[in-house]
């Protein structure tokens, strides 16, 4: 009897609870959670992944650490800037970040981030919880095309997280010889 691999399509749930100023994002990813949680918290790495692919990213600063910050630019082709900031309040190696997240272009709409990995045996489940001042705040982040540019960059990531996969194999093939 032979085996064959099955590659899965990972697809990225977005709920937003009805009652509460919540979006939960659950996502999984073909690699292990010290990979994933490496891709979050590095900056060379979030600079390749993190948004739709029609911007570019700019990184002001990316201290994932407890007590670190960020900022960070998403650019269009015509020159429109979008900033984004926060602070990291946890930074728990490969299990657990907890961060605020501000849009700049809503500077008073601040949420609460929290990110979980769970390892499922060399591959990762991310459960995103964000926590919005209000449900109309909460639905404003939805309807500027948040689960758009979500879909896209969890797509960007597992795309740089084969790549690594292939480079890191190529590497250990090389070595070996």
């Amino acid at each position: 009897m032979s085996s064959t691999h099955t590659h899965h399509r990972n697809e990225t749930q977005i709920v937003a609870d009805p009652t509460q100023p919540t979006i939960v994002i659950t996502r999984e990813f073909d690699a292990p959670p010290e990979r994933v949680f490496r891709a979050y918290t590095d900056p060379e790495l979030v600079v390749q992944w993190l948004g739709p692919r029609r911007l570019t990213m700019l990184i002001d600063q990316y201290d994932a650490r407890n007590g670190g910050s960020y900022r960070y630019v998403h650019r269009d082709d015509d020159g429109t800037e979008y900033g984004f900031h926060g602070v990291f309040h946890e930074v728990r190696p490969n299990e657990r970040i907890v961060q605020t997240f501000t849009y700049e272009g809503f500077p008073d709409g601040v949420s609460l981030e929290t990110a979980v990995f769970e390892d499922l045996g060399g591959r990762t489940r991310v459960t995103g919880k964000s926590l919005m001042d209000s449900v109309e705040a909460r639905d404003s982040m939805i309807k500027s095309g948040m689960e758009r540019g979500v879909r896209e960059g969890y797509e960007r990531l597992d795309e740089l997280l084969g790549r690594r996969q292939t480079g890191d194999a190529e590497r250990r093939t090389e070595t070996e010889s």
